[in-house]
């Protein structure tokens, strides 16, 4: 089975973020893979406020909200994510934690990678990830991505990632579309 789609979910929508050209790098490193098409998804254009759905989306109830149904239609695009997260306050950011929150069966079944930066590579941010992706039957592979501020960008802004990551990004998408590729089974 072909024709994987898996979204570069960019999980920061800070100001000056160096978020974009991680996810960037991301998405320019899927670029030659030909089992899954990757495309960014930036939070920055789906500008969710807090959660005001007035049911728990795992109700399974219709949403109610304009915006709730517009990014519930994009999410449900896609076979599996790519998580790109800072490490704010030894967690993920505010806002991708509010967009996971907004929706439950669009996440259910699907594969999930992360990709993560900060002072000590944003391992703890995936660390909560994790935690909230299980809950969700979401399920996401062992291999991660992980960039040191003080390592892998120049000044603490511009992204200059050490060339060992590229095989770690090999490794993670091929585990990201082996699982993609087989829950499609459960979803079906």
């Amino acid at each position: 089975m072909t024709g994987l789609r898996i979204a570069v979910i960019l999980g920061s929508t800070r100001p000056g973020r160096n978020g974009k050209a991680v996810a960037d790098w991301v998405v320019d490193r899927a670029g030659a893979r030909t089992a899954a098409a990757y495309e960014l998804v930036d939070l920055a254009d789906y500008p969710l406020p807090h959660l005001d759905e007035p049911v728990p989306p795992s109700r399974g109830l219709p949403y109610r909200q304009d915006h709730t149904r517009a990014w519930a239609a994009k999410i449900s695009e896609f076979d599996g994510y790519v998580f790109v997260t800072p490490e704010y306050n030894r967690s993920t950011t505010g806002v991708l934690k509010n967009a996971i929150d907004y929706l439950h069966k669009e996440w259910a079944d699907k594969a999930a990678a992360f990709v993560s930066y900060g002072t000590l590579g944003g391992v703890r941010a995936v660390e909560h990830l994790r935690t909230v992706a299980s809950e969700l039957q979401l399920a996401h592979v062992r291999q991660q991505l992980s960039f040191s501020m003080f390592s892998d960008f120049e000044n603490f802004s511009l992204f200059k990632p050490a060339a060992h990551h590229d095989d770690l990004a090999t490794t993670l998408f091929d585990q990201l579309e082996s699982w993609a590729t087989a829950l499609r089974t459960v979803r079906a």
